[in-house]
């Protein structure tokens, strides 16, 4: 399952994407934002209820939801995301344990064709399915091959090198709890 960027709402595909189906939509992130629509079941908090100006998302209603968005979205269905500390080894991965990766990297602002001077944070996720790791990445055509773990390990390694990126593991809430999805050292 592969979705295609549409307006800044990359959060959104980030988290269908590592989910392997269309699970949340826009009318379900802005009811974790705000309560504008019934949230999706179990019910979770909504992170900003009185908020006049949501600072979980765009002002426009394009999209561009933050972490607490994403967080909110998979605490909803019984996972989580789990922020990885730059200052570990990869090696300590449980991959075992993790359902899949959510990054935040800066992405080049574009007009069309026309690339312009700025940057903003976009969504992306990576899913493991049948023994091969993939960029689900939105803005893609299609899911690129990462390859296997050593691949995988590579491709997170060249991301966090590059400064401003954050790492989030998908895991279930169990594992979460357990520190499960990181090996001992």
């Amino acid at each position: 399952y592969h979705e295609r960027q549409r307006l800044e709402l990359c959060a959104l595909h980030a988290l269908n994407n590592v989910l392997q189906r269309p699970c949340f939509t826009r009318r379900a992130a802005d009811a974790i934002c705000h309560r504008r629509a019934p949230l999706p079941p179990p019910k979770t908090t909504p992170l900003a209820p009185d908020a006049r100006l949501n600072p979980h998302r765009s002002l426009l209603g394009t999209g561009n939801y933050d972490v607490n968005v994403i967080m909110a979205a998979l605490q909803s269905l019984g996972l989580a995301a789990v922020w990885w500390d730059k200052r570990r080894s990869l090696e300590r991965l449980a991959l075992g344990e993790i359902l899949g990766f959510i990054l935040n990297v800066p992405s080049r602002l574009s007009l069309g064709v026309v690339a312009l001077p700025f940057r903003r944070k976009h969504w992306f996720a990576v899913r493991q399915l049948d023994g091969t790791y993939y960029n689900l990445d939105s803005k893609l055509r299609a899911p690129v091959v990462i390859g296997g773990e050593a691949e995988l390990r590579a491709f997170l390694r060249d991301f966090l090198s590059q400064g401003i990126c954050e790492v989030f593991l998908v895991v279930p809430r169990a594992a979460e709890e357990a520190g499960a999805w990181l090996s001992p050292e």
